[in-house]
């Protein structure tokens, strides 16, 4: 790959492919949307540091202000020499906005929209953003084996998105990879998140009242994410949807004890402070074994290191 386009790429895992994309000498074409509060993230990587004026292997970024339903209207404007087109951009992934059926349906036309726009400059290959969510409650190591029931407006509508973007894609003669992410943490991660709101509590010295947190849970850092997707588009077959995640889950208060033990061992958790409401006692652990027989991906980055480079990233900004 020369030349990518990247949809939602002020999010966490879009800035984060961004940023691997442009190390490799890879040239990057980012879709922002406009007025983003996270735009920061981005223009931390065009910084015109001496490093990187002396590096002429380091990728080209260019930045481009569009909102999702507005796809199209960036064909004429991004050229045709492109490779592969990464889809992370998605509205209302929390919130009330989760089950809203107008807004999860502006979604799906914005994939289909992404696919054509793909189509229309030069991108050989398309990969899609999917979730867990699209499985439902499953008790079981996450395959796209298993049957597919989603519970949420989001969930529906990401499977809804991959399934037409897969035929879309087939009718265009476009290579089709779909990586569903189960839970991802890191720098710029949202602050509804259990990582993330945990830390800035821990890190104002706050104790949170937690349920016994027994869900097992599959945690994989960012970085080890955007290292899969982007081994997704170099290898992943045509047509096939990938789970991504590390493949090891561990009980969620084990999680927590980490969060705490990198800032604060002698903090209390409050893990067993509150009872169990309408949280479900899910499995959410990746069966990694084709994204591994793929594309070689391999996690390298614990759940301990990556705890400790995202609680820095939080002090750094001050986001707590």
């Amino acid at each position: 790959m020369k030349d990518v386009i990247i949809t939602g790429a002020t999010g966490m895992i879009g800035s984060a492919v961004t940023k691997i994309m442009l190390e490799k000498g890879i040239n990057v074409t980012a879709i922002v949307r406009p007025m983003s509060e996270n735009l920061e993230y981005l223009e931390e990587l065009v910084e015109t540091d001496e490093k990187r004026i002396e590096n002429s292997e380091y990728g080209v970024l260019r930045l481009f202000d569009c909102e999702l339903s507005e796809l199209r209207t960036l064909r004429d404007k991004l050229g045709w020499e492109h490779d592969a087109f990464f889809h992370f951009g998605w509205s209302h992934t929390f919130g009330p906005g989760r089950n809203n059926v107008s807004k999860q349906e502006v979604n799906i036309k914005a994939t289909i929209d992404a696919v054509h726009l793909a189509y229309e400059t030069g991108c050989k290959t398309f990969v899609g953003a999917g979730t867990q969510a699209e499985f439902g409650i499953a008790n079981a190591k996450l395959s796209d084996e298993l049957p597919k029931d989603p519970k949420t407006g989001f969930g529906i509508a990401k499977l809804a998105a991959c399934r037409l973007s897969q035929l879309e894609c087939a009718n265009l003669g476009i290579r089709h990879v779909w990586g569903r992410i189960l839970s991802c943490y890191g720098p710029g991660d949202n602050e509804s998140t259990m990582v993330m709101s945990a830390i800035n509590a821990m890190l104002r010295g706050e104790k949170i009242d937690f349920a016994p947190a027994e869900q097992i849970w599959d945690y994989i850092y960012v970085d080890d994410l955007a290292k899969a997707f982007i081994a997704l588009a170099a290898n992943g077959k045509d047509q096939k949807c990938y789970t991504v995640g590390t493949g090891e889950s561990r009980p969620l208060y084990d999680y927590i004890y980490a969060i705490r033990d990198a800032i604060d061992p002698n903090m209390e958790t409050g893990i067993e402070d509150r009872d169990y409401k309408n949280e479900n006692m899910t499995v959410l652990e990746a069966d990694i074994t084709d994204l591994v027989a793929d594309t070689g991906f391999v996690p390298e980055i614990s759940f301990e290191d990556g705890i400790k480079r995202t609680v820095e990233w939080v002090k750094k900004h001050k986001t707590y």
